[in-house]
């Protein structure tokens, strides 16, 4: 698909289909986030993947949301803060910046193969430690349900370019 369309063909999901998403799709999507770029090359992330129905079951108490537990396949994207690269002159980490890149490589590669995606960031981050067990130095980012949808593309609301582009230094429009 035309990169254009497909980014113009990508949109939160809040519908799905009961349609198991086949494990060879999973994998094509992993492997397009595992070849997303990172600070330094330092990759500091790691995917958990949620495909049994009694997991997925018992996980929606993470984010209570009916069209988040019709998604037959969850991906928890965590950062690895012991692993990402701090710049120098200001100690900022960018784990978090990671974190975005290979989550978009993922939502677009699963838009590619006809999937629907939600980017999820509103949850008990406390409670997926938990259920997930996760060792303290992974930090839970991204929520991404992924399925087939029952949604038609809606109209994206966006700024204009002219509210968001500065040429040569910054002026208040």
């Amino acid at each position: 698909m035309e990169f254009s369309k497909l980014i113009a063909s990508r949109f939160s999901v809040r519908s799905y289909t009961k349609k198991p998403v086949e494990r060879s799709l999973i994998f094509e999507i992993l492997e397009a986030a595992r070849l997303a770029p990172s600070a330094c090359n330092y990759q500091p992330w790691h995917f958990l993947v949620l495909t049994e129905p009694d997991n997925l079951s018992d996980f929606q108490e993470v984010y209570p949301r009916n069209w988040f537990r019709e998604a037959p396949v969850c991906i928890v994207i965590c950062s690895d803060h012991s692993q990402s690269w701090k710049r120098k002159s200001d100690g900022k980490d960018f784990a978090d910046v990671d974190v975005a890149i290979v989550t978009d490589h993922l939502i677009l590669k699963a838009t590619e193969l006809g999937l629907g995606t939600c980017w999820v960031s509103n949850f008990d981050a406390t409670l997926v430690r938990k259920k997930l067990r996760l060792p303290d130095h992974l930090e839970p980012m991204v929520l991404v349900p992924i399925g087939y949808t029952n949604s038609e593309i809606p109209v994206k609301i966006r700024k204009s370019l002219s509210e968001i582009v500065h040429w040569e230094k910054f002026t208040d429009h």
